[in-house]
């Protein structure tokens, strides 16, 4: 099949900013076509211009990148809007047999609403409201906007967290969720884990990471455990005040800042940590979980993540509100277990298989019609 993916937003812009970046080859979506690809479809990406890197690169497939219109009443880094994608979906929506669209609250899916809603499906990630303006544009959307226009659009939720949320504004959404898929080809699988736990993440207030450091700093205070590492991988505006706590706990050879890494040097460490540590006070799906999972690490986080719920179902590690050292002993001393469930469970987090679960959703929706 020709398959045209709507994903303006390539990734998370903090503050509206969005940042350059030299590649975009290690972004959710776009490990998410190689899948379509490997599948032996023909895969087109399209993207908002604001997200194209810095630099030019060859990418495996096709990627349009569009410039947003009226970008101050529509930030490209929340609701971007874009009159030549509306244009080249008028033009050309007929050269393709799928078009997956992200999210419902978005134009790019209206657009595919008014001109080629039966062969578009949606996939959805947001689980609450967007907080901008009280949740009112929000609010308006999905109460007014989707029941005009695009009530004949198939939904296809990324968790349950965002099935029970969409499913009460929108109809025709399925109970079958397809959770973001990683490329397994970039991230080996590791039995052999070492002594060091890993954060992976922007270095923001509300991935709450002060407070991992004092965990893992309790941790440390038990002799058997005084030997751990903690790595923490990323970078942003709380560096500084971070690392600053981990010099007043006399912690700088045991927490180690690496900066940003790319997925090729990442993986070294999603293979052999002994787990990978969250305690975020505000996400949707995160993609280091199931990046994570796929190298057979397990994960402890708290119940914010919107696709943490596989993580429980299938022991892949512990959600817990409000966990502790205690959390952090019990990864230790039982990693063979959760690991062995990690590998176990490693294919049905591939963009293969995630391709494969969009795709079969689609042709059975067709049948029906």
């Amino acid at each position: 099949m020709k398959v045209l993916i709507l994903n303006p937003i390539l990734f998370t812009a903090d503050n509206n900013v969005i940042p350059k970046v030299k590649s975009i080859k290690d972004t959710m979506i776009y490990n998410m076509c190689l899948g379509f690809k490997q599948l032996g479809h023909d895969v087109t990406l399209a993207a908002a211009e604001e997200y194209a890197p810095a630099e030019k690169e060859a990418y495996d497939f096709e990627i349009l990148f569009f410039k947003s219109d009226f970008k101050r009443i529509f930030p490209p880094a929340m609701l971007p809007l874009s009159s030549n994608l509306w244009k080249y979906l008028k033009r050309e929506n007929t050269r393709y047999d799928l078009i997956i669209s992200s999210e419902l609250f978005s134009f790019q899916s209206l657009f595919t609403a008014c001109l080629c809603p039966r062969k578009t499906i949606i996939w959805h990630e947001l689980a609450l409201h967007p907080r901008k303006l009280h949740k009112l544009p929000s609010k308006i959307w999905y109460n007014f906007i989707a029941p005009l226009f695009m009530r004949k659009m198939l939904v296809v939720p990324r968790s349950e967290a965002a099935y029970d949320f969409i499913k009460r504004y929108h109809k025709k959404t399925t109970p079958e969720c397809v959770e973001h898929g990683v490329n397994s080809e970039k991230f080996k699988m590791s039995a052999e884990k070492s002594d060091f736990f890993i954060v992976i993440s922007q270095l923001l207030e509300r991935k709450n990471i002060a407070s991992i450091i004092t965990k893992f700093a309790e941790l440390l205070k038990t002799e058997r455990y005084k030997d751990f590492a903690l790595y923490i991988i990323g970078q942003g505006p709380m560096e500084e005040k971070l690392k600053m706590q981990t010099a007043g706990l006399n912690l700088q050879n045991k927490i180690i800042f690496t900066g940003f890494l790319p997925h090729s040097t990442m993986r070294e460490y999603t293979a052999h940590a002994k787990a990978l540590l969250i305690d975020t006070l505000q996400d949707n799906n995160m993609v280091s979980i199931p990046e994570t999972l796929v190298c057979g690490t397990p994960v402890i986080t708290n119940s914010i993540p919107t696709n943490s719920h596989i993580i429980n179902r299938h022991r892949l590690g512990i959600v817990k509100n409000n966990w502790n050292e205690n959390d952090l002993m019990e990864i230790i001393d039982n990693n063979s277990f959760y690991v062995k469930n990690c590998i176990g469970y490693r294919d049905n987090l591939t963009n293969v298989h995630s391709a494969q679960l969009l795709t079969d959703i689609y042709k059975k929706s067709i049948q029906k019609q």
